[in-house]
Parts: structure tokens; C-alpha cells; sequence
């Protein structure tokens, strides 16, 4: 890493903030999540392939986005509606001579997920590299005090919209093809104010631990991140500005994660670089969950 990349990591750290409404828009964000670093240069890891990134718009889906394009994967993005920030995504993506398609709507609807997939399969040509990363999450003091509309909302964004991509990109893989899914230090320490979303992180896990067994035959695998403190758009968009002052200066290493840290471990599970490997996880959280 060149010394103006650890500089970037490090700078500044966290300004609470706060905004209205999920799940947030980075250009709005002080300072601004770092999302690329120089030290990322492209090998054609993923050259010719097709990836589709779910909340690819912002945060670690903008990062992880970016990284394939410079890797030399085409790819789609599926987003809520943060046009703006899925439109300047989309610029930097094709400026490295790939192509992109943004796909706005809600995700917890399963047949906008199908039909996402097969826009993907239409205009691209294939799909190689499934990205599973959108979520939500709101902020409770007490289990007591999650509705069951809170409950099932995020459910339906975070767990269930993966199963439906998950189920309408699998007749469309092959081997060597992947399917990467996005979860969080939170299922594996818990967390007391985000019961609900903590669940849903939980269920990814044994989700991809079973579905990798199932799908070893046909030589696709399944694997997934769990990420640590993040600065992406949900922290100002949930967390009270109280909870940001500290976010992530806990961690061993004395700072928040950027969605830049996630791109190589996002490019190996999506490259021949993990061929054997399945059914894992990669954590990246500052040492967190090590001294936890």
C-alpha cells in the first residue's frame, strides 16, 4: 500500500452526522467514504466476466463495484433509488472500458429481484459473479421494542431479497462461476442494539455454509465477507450521532474500516485466486472480532 493510501485510511476519521433516511447517500457523507485506492491496479483477474453487485450504488457494493470494473468485469448494479450516487458509480465503472446498467427498485420484492436478473442476463449476455451486499438497519435499545413491521422489513431486504437473487442467478451460472454474500462481525459476537439486523447476518452465514455444500457438484462456489465498523451511508442514515463518535476507534487498529479495505477480498472470492475454497467467510474488522 503506498504511503498516500494509508494516509487516506487514516485521515480525518468520523464527523457524526446524521440523515433521514435509508440507506443513505455517500455524497452527502463528512468526509466522504474512501471507495478507491491507487494502490488497486487491475490484472484482468475478472476480465470478460459480468457482475452483479446489489447496492453497488454506495459504500462496499460502490467499492467492490469498481474494483471488478478494474479487474475487467462488466457489471450491474442493483439500488433503491440514490440515483445520483448510482450515476457517478456508474461513470467511474465504464471510465476503466467496461460496461454498466443500474437497476433502481426494492429489493424486498422478489419479483423485481428475478427480473433484475434477467435484464442482467439480457443485456450483458451472462452473469459469472453475484455480490449479495444490500442491507438495512435501525437502531433499538431493547429486543422488546423491535416492531414486527421493523422485523419483517429487515428480513425482506437483508435476508430474503439475497435467497430470491441467490435462486434467479443460479440456473443462469456455470463452473468457476460465484456467489458472494455480505455479513457482518455482528453474527458472530452480536450485537445488543441491532438484535434484528444481527439475525439477518447470522442466517447468511448458515445460508452460504449450506448452499456452497449444494452447489460444490456444479463446481460454483459460495463464500462471503463479514465486514467490521464501516463508514458507508447506513451509519449516518441509523446510527445516533452519540454511537459515531466512537465508530470503530475501538478495533485493534484504531480507526473505522473504509469500503476500500473490502476490494481484494471481494476480487479473490469472485477470481480463480479462491478456486478452493467455498463455504467461507473473510473478516475484515480492524482485529475486532480477535479481541472480542
Amino acid at each position: 500500500m503506498s504511503e498516500l493510501d494509508k494516509q487516506t485510511l487514516m485521515s480525518d476519521g468520523v464527523k457524526p452526522q446524521t440523515q433521514d433516511k435509508q440507506p443513505g447517500v455517500e455524497s452527502e457523507m463528512t468526509p466522504e467514504p474512501v471507495y478507491e485506492l491507487e494502490s488497486h491496479v487491475g490484472s484482468g483477474k475478472l476480465k470478460g466476466k459480468v457482475a452483479l453487485v446489489t447496492g453497488g450504488d454506495s459504500g462496499i457494493g460502490r467499492a467492490v463495484a469498481i474494483g471488478y470494473a478494474k479487474e475487467g468485469a462488466h457489471v450491474a448494479i442493483a439500488y433503491l433509488d440514490e440515483h445520483d450516487d448510482a450515476e457517478k458509480t456508474k461513470q467511474r465503472i465504464e471510465q476503466e472500458g467496461v460496461n454498466c446498467t443500474l437497476h433502481a427498485g426494492d429489493i424486498a420484492d422478489e419479483s423485481f429481484c428475478f427480473n433484475v436478473v434477467e435484464e442482467v442476463v439480457e443485456k450483458h449476455g451472462k452473469l459469472n459473479i453475484l455480490v449479495n451486499n444490500a442491507a438495512r438497519q435501525e437502531v433499538k435499545e431493547s429486543v422488546v421494542d423491535i416492531s414486527a413491521e421493523q422485523l419483517k422489513r429487515t428480513f425482506d431486504v437483508n435476508f430474503f431479497a439475497m435467497v430470491y437473487f441467490t435462486k434467479a442467478a443460479i440456473p443462469h451460472m456455470e463452473a468457476g462461476d460465484t456467489l458472494i454474500y455480505t455479513s457482518s462481525i455482528n453474527a458472530y459476537v452480536g450485537n445488543p442494539s441491532l438484535i434484528d439486523y444481527t439475525s439477518t447476518k447470522g442466517a447468511i452465514v448458515a445460508f452460504v455454509r449450506s448452499v456452497a455444500q449444494e452447489l460444490a457438484s456444479k463446481g460454483i462456489r459460495v463464500n462471503g465477507v463479514a465486514p467490521g465498523p464501516i463508514w458507508t451511508p447506513l451509519i449516518p442514515a441509523t446510527l445516533p450521532e452519540d454511537m459515531q463518535e466512537s465508530f470503530g476507534v475501538s478495533s485493534p487498529l484504531g480507526r473505522p474500516g473504509q469500503p476500500a479495505d473490502h476490494v481484494e477480498p471481494y476480487v479473490l472470492l469472485a477470481s480463480e485466486g479462491s478456486a478452493y475454497m467455498t463455504g467461507q467467510f473473510i473478516h475484515i474488522n480492524g482485529g475486532m472480532y480477535t479481541s472480542s
